[in-house]
């Protein structure tokens, strides 16, 4: 799977040691932000072209807080971003949000819970069903 990822000052180290671990996963990274210049409305605007370019498969900002990247992604037609905070939200909002972005804040996740959350993301699918109901609602709101 091709990942892109993108941090702001803040995000830039937990984002450094993520892209390790997506590699050792196997996963493809595609880095948005080589430098830790940016600040986190261009990071995710970065991400997210890739991701709305069918460029990537999925993407991840990263930023203190996270919320930042997780509003102003979510402005963008054809992208669902969630901002989590542990492994089971992550896996959540991708199994039933179709999530093409998270936002983690590396201000509140420490490397630890940041591999297991990225994890839980990239390895969930999205479970469709009656979820797309919901899904195509917010596809609509763009």
């Amino acid at each position: 799977m091709k990942i892109a990822i993108g941090s702001d000052a803040k995000g830039f180290e937990l984002k450094e040691h993520m892209k390790e671990v997506l590699n050792h996963l196997g996963h493809e990274v595609l880095d948005e932000t080589p430098d830790e210049d940016l600040d986190f409305f261009d990071a995710t605007t970065k991400v997210v072209s890739v991701v709305q370019d069918n460029q990537a498969d999925r993407g991840i900002i990263i930023d203190e807080y996270g919320a930042g990247p997780f509003m102003v992604a979510n402005k963008h037609k054809g992208i669902i971003c969630a901002n989590v905070f542990d492994e089971h939200s992550a896996k959540m909002t991708r199994g039933h949000n179709n999530t093409s972005i998270i936002a983690i804040g590396a201000g509140i996740v420490g490397p630890k819970l940041a591999e297991k959350i990225v994890e839980s993301y990239v390895n969930a699918d999205y479970d469709g069903g009656r979820h797309q109901i919901r899904v195509d609602m917010l596809n609509k709101m763009c």
